[in-house]
């Protein structure tokens, strides 16, 4: 399942009983880090025309290095979405690609500014995100094996369920989609 995410997107007013939990279970949390992400609308294909947005590009930098990540949702047409192609890589200079995209036509469409505090669990990955001008966020992202999607989101959400910790309302939107207004 290599270049496919399957998480699952909740909004957390109180993340301190979440965090709790998972430090229980053995995570430990990283050290809060900015990422502020740029993301750019292609010349050939406007990412915004379809009712449900279903890909994004996007540059991310932050204090640990700089990335350079492509994400295509799937079902392309529906308006919500089990998992995502993706790829990502680092970049050595992320003003070159910004000027690369710039100069292919590519433009920014929205930026991302958010702190991210990470836990680790050996199958999954729990990100805690503070989004400026959008709120507080969890997001658990599925990182071991599975058969294919269908179980990878059951396993995931087997997960989710046996934390027993109440959670705000599932997201099932991105960051950008949320600071651009946009429902889906």
């Amino acid at each position: 399942m290599q270049y496919i995410e399957i998480e699952k997107k909740f909004a957390l007013p109180d993340p301190a009983a979440l965090k709790a939990k998972l430090e229980q279970l053995g995570a430990k949390p990283s050290e809060p880090t900015r990422q502020v992400d740029a993301y750019y609308n292609a010349p050939h294909r406007d990412f915004l025309a379809p009712e449900a947005i279903s890909e994004w590009l996007r540059i991310r930098t932050e204090d640990r290095g700089s990335s350079i990540n492509f994400k295509r949702w799937h079902p392309v047409d529906a308006l919500i979405k089990t998992h995502a192609d993706e790829y990502e890589t680092k970049i050595d200079d992320v003003e070159a690609i910004r000027r690369l995209l710039e100069a292919l036509d590519f433009r920014p469409l929205v930026t991302v500014d958010k702190t991210r505090e990470e836990y680790k669990l050996p199958d999954i990955e729990v990100v805690f995100d503070h989004v400026v001008d959008a709120g507080d966020f969890v997001e658990f992202e599925f990182k071991a094996d599975a058969a294919n999607v269908d179980d990878a989101t059951e396993q995931l959400e087997q997960f989710i369920a046996s934390l027993n910790i109440e959670l705000g309302e599932p997201i099932n939107r991105g960051y950008p989609h949320i600071l651009l207004g946009r429902e889906h």
